[in-house]
């Protein structure tokens, strides 16, 4: 196997080379910058020159029949309903059912055993798209479909280029943020590309390079790699890019996150500027934005939903305003509404690796079949621990997930710059070397601390027990649950030291068409967080005061028991004023409607002030409606529009 047994010298012999403790005499300078360099700083970006590349094919679609007698009203009505918007010229229209794809009969065969019925939104428009030949960028929500929005095209895409030959990197590169999330991708690659004899491999930090190095020189057409581990085997001339053709940033906006900028810009330089570009991610930051304008050409961009900060419409998101003290009681007696589940699976995520740790041994001392997970865990145990998540035989998973914002792109001359004092000294050597393994060891420590996102399809419940350092992280930990077309719920304990976010949360809700705690809302409202010790809201009358929106029977009101699917929450109008007739169910009473979430409609209880007007079965002022919800009753503001009148109202307050 070539150099695989010099590989592994070289790396047994690290520390032979490092030279004398102190310097072995040097009078001082600019300090080497060996060790711990700049990942990918001994790559050169490549001078390509396109006349003499061999070319390449990466347009095969052809628009289906059905597609070509369909109006162009009929296609804005299905981009419409799915919440399809398009940016850029020369796409495709989006296709209603696989066949329309016209893919091989070696892929619709595996389409065909998995069972999907349909496209999603973002495969409906991402197919024909990626099968044109044409760069893009997809946005959708977590949970979407995109895996296989570039991996299907990526396989018609490798069957029509020439065989791999020895010494020949991959076809296809997809980069992925995490080892998790490559690992999952690679599983969806061997299953759809065995058919056609594809080979993939991941490549990934935590594992041995040995099979991962004979993997990439056996050929392997799909190469999933994380930024890292991708740099340290380019810089070894383990593998090349000679060949790709066809590259995806898969979560482009959290490798962002996680500081991975510098090392993507090294791993693109190595390949081919005519290549066809697949981006997606979650989120359109700026930041994204001009990686887009950068590596891709005359794009073409797919948004799924709102271009704004967006989380899945499928999820039932439930916010519990509560003290730091009352937590571990409310997430236990939330975990025994849950248990009581027959699909119970659910992850809890926690701020610290401690915490983590703690809350395992406590919920696992008093019978809970919980398993936790964090940096600070090997990659054997990391994988049993999900191995027995997946199969259910511990279906609680405890986890962290601290954001990791490029802690990673300190620059060599940012570096040699805060050593300038040193320069003159004859320990100058030592001293930055230490300064840049502490640094080094900062930022591997941080980032470790993060575990990577969880990807199990049948995910039912997320519980945010510390709430994230920010809405983008809120976003993606609640993308575990309701996968594809699935439905699920995420609860969240948000506290007053979390106030800072509370904006942020409130319009990821809003956009979402949550209903939302009403507590949360006068967080927001106050600046503050809120006083008492069980934060009740407090009035000097509540029989006169028109602002008081509710106040809880006790502070575990966010646990009642299963069987209680109706409750009925005294509530009035909040703050605005209208004028019309009352409405006939008569002053002040309370109201049965269907509140709007995630696709379906959930029964709440509203009230009904006598100042606010009817209009055609729906109310025209802003209301507070207390959500029916078998695990967890809720009290929450809904917007005017989104509430519907039942047909025959059950009960009145």
């Amino acid at each position: 196997m070539r150099g695989s047994s010099s590989y592994g010298d070289r790396d047994r012999d690290r520390g032979r080379d490092r030279g004398p403790r102190f310097g072995s005499g040097s009078r001082g300078g600019p300090p080497p910058m060996k060790k711990f360099g700049n990942p990918g700083e001994h790559l050169r970006k490549k001078k390509w020159d396109l006349e003499a590349l061999p070319k390449f094919q990466k347009n095969f679609y052809n628009e289906h029949p059905e597609l070509q007698r369909m109006s162009q009203y009929d296609i804005d009505e299905f981009c419409r309903k799915k919440e399809i918007t398009i940016r850029g010229t020369g796409c495709p229209r989006p296709i209603t059912a696989f066949h329309q794809a016209q893919f091989p009969q070696y892929v619709m065969d595996v389409l065909v055993s998995q069972n999907f019925q349909e496209p999603t939104a973002i495969q409906a428009q991402g197919f024909p798209l990626a099968l044109s030949g044409k760069d893009m960028v997809g946005i959708a929500q977590t949970g979407s479909g995109k895996t296989l929005a570039y991996l299907l095209p990526a396989i018609v895409h490798i069957n029509h280029q020439p065989y791999l030959e020895r010494g020949d990197g991959p076809i296809c590169l997809v980069l992925a943020p995490t080892r998790e999330l490559a690992q999952q991708v690679q599983q969806v690659a061997h299953d759809y590309g065995k058919t056609s004899r594809i080979k993939s491999t991941c490549v990934y930090g935590g594992a041995p390079k040995g099979p991962q190095i004979r993997d990439l020189e056996r050929g392997s057409e799909i190469c999933i790699a994380t930024p890292g581990r991708l740099i340290d085997f380019l810089e070894a001339g383990k593998t090349n890019l000679r060949r790709c053709t066809y590259l995806v940033l898969d979560e482009a906006d959290r490798m962002l996150d996680m500081g991975f900028e510098p090392q993507i810009r090294k791993i693109v330089d190595q390949i081919r500027p005519d290549r066809q570009t697949l981006m997606w991610s979650a989120t359109w930051p700026k930041e994204v934005r001009q990686l887009a304008e950068d590596f891709l050409r005359d794009y073409v961009q797919i948004n799924v939903g709102a271009l704004e900060l967006s989380a899945n419409h499928n999820i039932l998101q439930i916010v519990d305003v509560c003290m730091d003290s009352e937590k571990d009681r409310k997430l236990f007696q939330l975990m025994e509404e849950i248990m009581a589940e027959k699909e119970n699976k659910t992850i809890i995520f926690v701020e610290t690796k401690k915490r983590c740790d703690d809350l395992t041994r406590r919920m696992r001392r008093d019978g809970w079949p919980a398993m936790c997970i964090h940096g600070d865990k090997s990659q054997p145990e990391r994988d049993w621990v999900l191995t027995e998540f997946r199969s259910g035989k511990a279906p609680i998973l405890i986890a962290t997930d601290v954001a990791s914002r490029g802690l990673g792109s300190c620059s060599s001359r940012q570096l040699q710059q805060s050593n300038r004092p040193f320069w003159g000294c004859p320990l100058s050597r030592y001293l930055s070397r230490g300064i840049r393994y502490l640094l080094a060891r900062d930022t591997a420590s941080y980032q470790k601390g993060s575990a990577p996102p969880i990807h199990v399809e049948d995910i039912k419940f997320v519980i945010n027990y510390d709430y994230p350092n920010s809405s983008e992280d809120y976003v993606h930990r609640i993308g575990r649950t309701a996968r594809s077309t699935n439905k699920g719920t995420a609860y969240t304990f948000f506290t007053p030291g979390n106030l800072r976010q509370a904006r942020d949360l409130v319009r990821v809700l809003e956009e979402a068409r949550q209903a939302i705690n009403p507590k949360l809302l006068q967080l927001v409202d106050s600046g503050r967080g809120g006083g008492g010790g069980r934060m009740r809201y407090r009035s000097s009358s509540s029989a006169n005061n028109p602002n008081m929106m509710f106040q809880d029977e006790s502070s575990d009101a966010c646990a009642q028991s299963a069987g209680a699917k109706r409750r009925t929450v005294a509530a009035t109008e909040r703050g605005m004023r209208t004028t019309g007739p009352p409405h006939p169910s008569g002053t002040g009473a309370a109201e049965e409607v269907l509140v709007p979430v995630g696709g379906t409609h959930i029964r709440a209880i509203a009230a009904v002030p006598s100042t606010t007007p009817s209009l055609g079965g729906s109310l025209a002022g802003p209301l507070v409606a207390a959500q029916i919800n078998p695990i967890s009753p809720k009290v929450c503001l809904a917007p005017p529009h989104h509430l519907q009148f039942c047909p025959s109202p059950s009960w009145h307050s």
